[in-house]
């Protein structure tokens, strides 16, 4: 979910469909869109890490294996990697709800796309719920 379905979905997607549909040659925020791609990357290699180092929790955090008599180094980068990934998508709401907000007042809201309501509450959500998740 993390690693692909969340990057490419409404990461990969919206960079290609959002500017497509707002008429705009490129979102909002280019460098903000950049460093959400880039942070994947450390992301999905400390999730490669994890997985070899430790007691073998696996991507599900099975809990008797990441629980506290069990927890060690592959756990600790299993959650920073989950932290990177949450912070990227957090970023690439945040370049989302710019780009629209930034273009769609000059147009009425009965002549907005479907797609682009659809990243706006998405984007909405993922920024009011992974700071919560990542504190849990």
């Amino acid at each position: 979910i993390f690693f692909f379905l969340m990057p490419v979905i409404i990461g990969g997607f919206g960079n290609f469909l959002l500017p497509l549909l707002l008429g705009m040659p490129d979102l909002s925020l280019p460098r903000l869109n950049a460093l959400s791609a880039w942070l994947m990357l450390p992301s999905a290699v400390c999730f490669g890490i994890s997985l070899y180092i430790g007691s073998g929790v696996g991507w599900t955090f099975y809990p008797p294996l990441s629980s506290v008599p069990y927890t060690g180094v592959g756990v600790d980068y299993l959650m920073f990697s989950l932290h990177l990934a949450g912070l990227s998508s957090i970023f690439g709401s945040l370049n989302f709800i710019t780009t629209i907000f930034s273009s769609v007042f000059s147009q009425a809201s009965s002549r907005i796309s479907i797609i682009i309501w659809a990243y706006l509450f998405t984007s909405i959500l993922l920024i009011s719920s992974l700071p919560v998740l990542a504190a849990a």
